[in-house]
């Protein structure tokens, strides 16, 4: 009872700090998506309040699907998006199944090599990336996002998936090669499959910069073809007057994709995060 009792206050102390933080993270997604259902005037007298029947009004959305092409913008971001995802998994998952069970001289070398993309911003390196694919003809293409945000994500899924990919029984793997499987069959059939939760926390985390990003959009695909939806928003700003609805309604669409990533592997990230924390 003693200890029941001196942890009942550690348990509603660490309660209320996640509370306390959930509530900070979702307040600025609660206020954009509440207020891109209200009028402009609506907006900036009663910025805190849900809409009312005086403020709510729709311009913000239809104005965002019939005026911004948002429909294209979106399609060009969910296709940049899943393509980069599939390769970052994919190259991201066999460079980490080398590196942990292959031993080859400079194999630490080379895990420490990839892990230095974490730690240096691939911004850093813009000029060299706008001269490379200005060289390759690739600028305004939704393919130079596609390479850039998988060389950008790599550095992650490596460190990741390798540290996951060690816990792997070898008896599970030499019994594979014993029953003449080939190293192909073994990484698809019977490693992939046990690190599942790794693989979802990759993706979560791989897909939010993307999506979100902004910069590389703007540098290597402005054009209105292969405008992204962080980049297609940007259309309602402007130097004296900005389209708040517009505006609010755009983030407020490009929000729904990464909430229904999360709902839907929400129990994998846990599982992921917190495997990785025992282990």
């Amino acid at each position: 009872m003693s200890t029941a009792t001196r942890s009942l206050p550690r348990t509603i102390g660490a309660h209320t700090i996640l509370l306390t933080y959930t509530a900070i993270a979702l307040f600025p997604v609660i206020l954009v998506i509440m207020n891109s259902f209200k009028s402009r005037a609506g907006i900036f007298s009663e910025p805190l309040r849900p809409p009312t029947p005086k403020t709510f009004d729709l311009i913000g959305y239809t104005t965002v699907i019939g005026q911004g092409d948002f429909i294209h913008y979106f399609q060009n971001s969910l296709v940049v998006t899943v393509a980069s995802l599939f390769f970052v998994l994919l190259f991201g998952a066999m460079a980490a199944f080398a590196l942990s069970e292959y031993r080859f001289r400079g194999n630490t070398l080379m895990g420490l090599y990839l892990a230095l993309g974490i730690m240096i911003p691939i911004r850093l390196g813009t000029v060299a990336i706008l001269q490379l694919m200005v060289a390759s003809g690739l600028v305004n293409t939704l393919t130079a996002l596609i390479l850039v945000y998988t060389a950008q994500g790599l550095p992650l899924a490596v460190f990741i998936l390798s540290e996951f990919m060690k816990q792997v029984s070898d008896d599970l793997k030499n019994a594979g090669r014993i029953d003449g499987l080939s190293e192909y069959t073994i990484f698809f059939r019977l490693v992939l499959p046990l690190v599942r939760p790794s693989m979802a926390t990759v993706a979560v985390f791989t897909m939010i910069p993307i999506w979100n990003d902004l910069w590389f959009p703007l540098i290597l695909a402005p054009s209105e073809e292969t405008k992204t939806v962080t980049l297609g928003a940007q259309l309602f700003l402007g130097q004296f007057v900005t389209n708040w609805n517009a505006i609010l309604a755009a983030l407020s669409l490009a929000i729904m994709p990464v909430l229904t990533l999360y709902v839907i592997f929400s129990r994998q990230l846990i599982r992921g995060i917190t495997s990785g924390a025992v282990k």
